[in-house]
This record gives structure tokens, C-alpha cells and sequence, in this order.
């Protein structure tokens, strides 16, 4: 998750809540008449349900806030996407960082009689109220970012967050080679946030055993992560590296926290503490060039939005997918959940390579 994510609240509410009986017995009527169709399997082989043809109808597109920069700019690459992938998609719904709101924006959708939904899940166990809804409803959902512990998806659009956290430990890891680093984490309840803290943290132990990693659970919040990070450098003045795990919603304030204790010294001077963030956003980009930041992984937006609204017209038009390698310098895994989850390209960007044009965060504003 690229921002902040608020723990659910809703995680022990019964799925069927505020589905009518009448719409329950249409829905296991509609599963009878299939027969031989897997109705509430992974794999599911019923008529599209964009109708004869396939692909036709509207896609609702919910966000999980707009905050943070990188969902922005997401949120701008929707409607291009969708043009591109011939699409007819909704205008975005902003769940504002509120995982309760997000079940409700979804049956908002459903109710106004979407074809498939593409969804940035905000919590990794309460989404699959939403998932379930859709599902008795026949309505597909391709989830970006953030894959589902359960519920029915027909693709997660999504990075590898176990790589960026290895790639940040071993950056860190080449850089410091010795000492006290930080990782301020994102919500342990979003998949994403356990994934990258569990791999730096193993990283760390397993290849460099004289790093020392301090932690900050920050829950995606830039104001937790900024009065957790001033309390932990006041008795740790010596820390010598930082891994941000969103730098949408964790640069701005770490930067803020480190100039005003004196800290925030340009590569190359002495005193300079390494930082390596996660995102893409132009922000970490002009860090970098400045010597603010030293790296970051680039979480692909515009590919997000791309393959969200490929994969969504592919299930329209019910197509499956199997593990394997793309045509699109990806790999799709089978999750442990059965779910299956393509896995683009994040880069690692440096001061090398941080004006490189095909990285998205050179083509917007």
C-alpha cells in the first residue's frame, strides 16, 4: 500500500449483511442453473458478465485514498488506461483511507449495476466482504496493490512488496555496512506493509549482521511516522540509515524531521543518513537529485491502472490466466490463497538512473 491504511472495522460483520433474502435466493439460483460451473470457486467458468460479446458495461474504479502522491497519480492514469484498454469506466471512488467505506463504495457500485469492479483493497481481510458481494452478484474484480487473504479476485495487480523490502535491505546493507537503521513500516493489517517489513527485517539478519534495525509502525500515516521518528532519533542520534516504506506519505515529514534536528546532510557529507524509500513519486525523484534521499523502488502506477483495466475487460470477457511469464516483463504466481497475482517490475532508483524517461515519475507533473 502506497499510503495509509486504517485497520478494519467491519472485519466481523456477516457477508450476507444488507443482502436481501429475495437477492440470495436469486443468487443461488443463478449458481443452480450453472450446474457445472465452479460458482464461488477461484476458477470460474461462467458466460462473461459483460453479456453476449463480452467486455461490454461499466467497471467501477475504487480507490483507497488521495493523499498521498502516488495515488494521485494513479487516480490520473485511470481514465487513459481505460481509453487505452478500451474500458467504459466509472468515475473513481475515493474511499478516504476508511476500510468500512470501501465495502460500502463497492455494493454503491454493484447497486448501480457495474460489469466488474477494479478495487486498491485498503485492509487485506475486510475486503473480502466486498469480494463476496460481487461474487453473488456474478460482477468480477481484478484487486490492485493489495492482494485479498481470501475472497474471489480474478487477478491481483500488483508488485512483489517481499522484493522491495530486500531490495532496501540490500541497499542499506552495501551502503552503511555497519550500525543502527530504521525501517518506518507500513499497517501490519495490509499484506503489503507485513511483506516489506518481514523481508527487510530477514534480509537484514540473514546477509548483514552488523546492521542493528530499529522499528517504526507508522500505519501509513505520515504524522505517526513523523513524531515516532523524532522520538526514536532523540535516543538514537547515531542512526545511520532509514528505509521509508511509502514515500507518497513517510518522505515528506522524515525529510522535515531530519532538517530540523540538524541531521539532514547531502550525500556525500559527513553525517549524511542513507535513505531509501518506496513509491516512484516525482518528490523521490527530486530527493534523490538533491542528495536528500539516496534510492527508491519505483511501484509502478501507470501499470497498475494498465493491467487493472486489462485484466478486468479479460474476465469480461472470461478469459483465464495461469502462472507463468507475461508479455509485459512480468511473472503471474499462484498466491497460497489460490489467488492468482501478476507481478510487475519495480526498478531500484539511484542517482544513476533517476532521469531515466520510461520511469513514470518523469512523465508527470
Amino acid at each position: 500500500m502506497a499510503g495509509r491504511t486504517v485497520r478494519d472495522r467491519t472485519s466481523n460483520r456477516s457477508s450476507r449483511a444488507g443482502i436481501p433474502t429475495a437477492a440470495r435466493i436469486a443468487a443461488a439460483a443463478a449458481c443452480a442453473s450453472l450446474v457445472l460451473t465452479a460458482c464461488g470457486s477461484t476458477t470460474d467458468n461462467a458466460a462473461p458478465a459483460g453479456g453476449e460479446g463480452g467486455g461490454e458495461g461499466k467497471v467501477g474504479v475504487i480507490l483507497p485514498l488521495l493523499t498521498s502522491p502516488f495515488w494521485q497519480s494513479y487516480n490520473d492514469y485511470v481514465p487513459k488506461m481505460a481509453k487505452s484498454e478500451e474500458v467504459d469506466a466509472n468515475k473513481t471512488v475515493n474511499s478516504n483511507s476508511d476500510p468500512s467505506q470501501q465495502i460500502t463504495d463497492i455494493n454503491n457500485q454493484l447497486n448501480q449495476g457495474v460489469k466488474g469492479l477494479v478495487v486498491a483493497p485498503l485492509d487485506s481481510a475486510a475486503i473480502s466482504a466486498g469480494l463476496d458481494q460481487a461474487e453473488r452478484k456474478g460482477v468480477p474484480v481484478v484487486a490492485v496493490d493489495v492482494a485479498p487473504e481470501k475472497g474471489k479476485v480474478a487477478m491481483v495487480v500488483r508488485a512483489n512488496n517481499v522484493a522491495y523490502g530486500e531490495k532496501a535491505c540490500d541497499y542499506l546493507g552495501e551502503q552503511v555496512k555497519t550500525g543502527k537503521v530504521v525501517q518506518i513500516m507500513g499497517d501490519l493489517a495490509s499484506v503489503n506493509g507485513r511483506e516489506r517489513s518481514e523481508a527487510f527485517r530477514t534480509c537484514v539478519k540473514k546477509k548483514y549482521p552488523k546492521l542493528k534495525v530499529l522499528e517504526i509502525p507508522a500505519k501509513w500515516e505520515s504524522d505517526t511516522a513523523a513524531s515516532k521518528l523524532d522520538t526514536l532519533l532523540n535516543s538514537n542520534p547515531d542512526i545511520k540509515g532509514i528505509y521509508l516504506q511509502a514515500g507518497g506519505v513517510y518522505l515528506a515529514p522524515t525529510l522535515q524531521t531530519l532538517k530540523s534536528k540538524g541531521m539532514l546532510k547531502k550525500t556525500g557529507e559527513k553525517g549524511h543518513i542513507t535513505v531509501i524509500s518506496n513509491d516512484g513519486i516525482p518528490q523521490e525523484f527530486d530527493a534523490i537529485r538533491k542528495g536528500q534521499i539516496d534510492a527508491t523502488v519505483s511501484q509502478p502506477a501507470d501499470a497498475y491502472a494498465k493491467y487493472g483495466m486489462y485484466y478486468i475487460k479479460a474476465a469480461m470477457d472470461g478469459k483465464k490466466f495461469k502462472p507463468g511469464k507475461t508479455d509485459h516483463d512480468s511473472t503471474i504466481v499462484k498466491l497460497p490463497s489460490g489467488i492468482l497475482e501478476d507481478q510487475l517490475p519495480a526498478p531500484l532508483v539511484t542517482k544513476e538512473n533517476v532521469d531515466d524517461s520510461e520511469l513514470w515519475g518523469n512523465t508527470v507533473k
